[in-house]
């Protein structure tokens, strides 16, 4: 057993700043993501230059850079910006919300890709079908594409949702309290790296455990075929056993 030596809480509390910053980097990063990938199939071409240019830049910078482009970067940007309106104080992003605003950038241009080739997998003429209906763009949209989509792009997002619990750990480094800056701290104090990092490792392992179960459970939710076929299943095995 882990002799924490009282910094149980400190660990808990990184953990709870690290799901929060999780948990609001991926709402963002869904909406970037749906935006990213109806840019690329739009018939707009400035639209789709644009998206495309989101994906393949933020794809290829790595999330630890992004974290210190938009954390000090932000800051210099804002305050170049608001000093031409007579605003001449210092300006400082949050840590948290400078994480939140490079992990959701990070993961929206993923989820753009994952969200693309799921839209491309429904059938057009489901889409001309809705049309012909009298469906507007956007009612088919919410109707028929986007419930198809969440199915086909779940597995993809909950990949990408473990990598962006793991790279939540990258934004301690401009001090944010998550459980990798708590760790730091509690080793530093009681010089027991292994035992606090360990600890660490721990916690990240039960979360990312956590997560997969959820995820198996929406994707269970979400096929509702599936879930037939395993009551036909499991009634038709009843039945023979009680044939026999």
């Amino acid at each position: 057993m882990f002799d924490l030596q009282g910094f149980g809480a400190l660990l808990l509390s990184g953990a709870t700043v690290t799901i929060k910053l999780a948990l609001t980097s991926l709402v963002i990063g869904m909406a970037l993501g749906l935006l990213g990938a109806t840019a690329k199939m739009s018939n707009i071409w400035v639209l789709r230059k644009l998206a495309t240019v989101y994906t393949a830049t933020m794809r290829g910078i790595p999330e630890l850079l992004l974290v210190l482009f938009i954390y000090y970067g932000g800051s210099i940007l804002l305050m170049s910006i608001l000093k031409k309106f007579g605003y001449n104080d210092y300006i400082e992003i949050s840590a948290f919300w400078g994480g939140v605003m490079a992990l959701s950038i990070a993961f929206g241009a993923y989820a753009a890709e994952i969200f693309r080739m799921s839209i491309q997998e429904i059938p057009v003429g489901q889409r001309e079908a809705a049309q012909a209906i009298g469906m507007r763009p956007l009612q088919t949209f919410y109707r028929i594409t986007l419930p198809q989509v969440w199915q086909i792009a779940l597995p993809g997002l909950g990949n990408l949702f473990l990598v962006l619990l793991k790279d939540t750990a990258l934004v301690s480094v401009v001090g944010l309290k998550d459980i990798m800056y708590q760790s730091s701290r509690a080793a530093q104090s009681t010089q027991q790296p292994f035992t606090f990092y360990m600890a660490a490792a721990i916690i990240y392992l039960g979360l990312t455990m956590l997560i997969t179960g959820f995820m198996m459970w929406l994707e269970w939710r979400a096929n509702p075929a599936a879930r037939y076929a395993k009551k036909i299943s499991r009634q038709s095995t009843q039945r023979q056993s009680t044939i026999g």
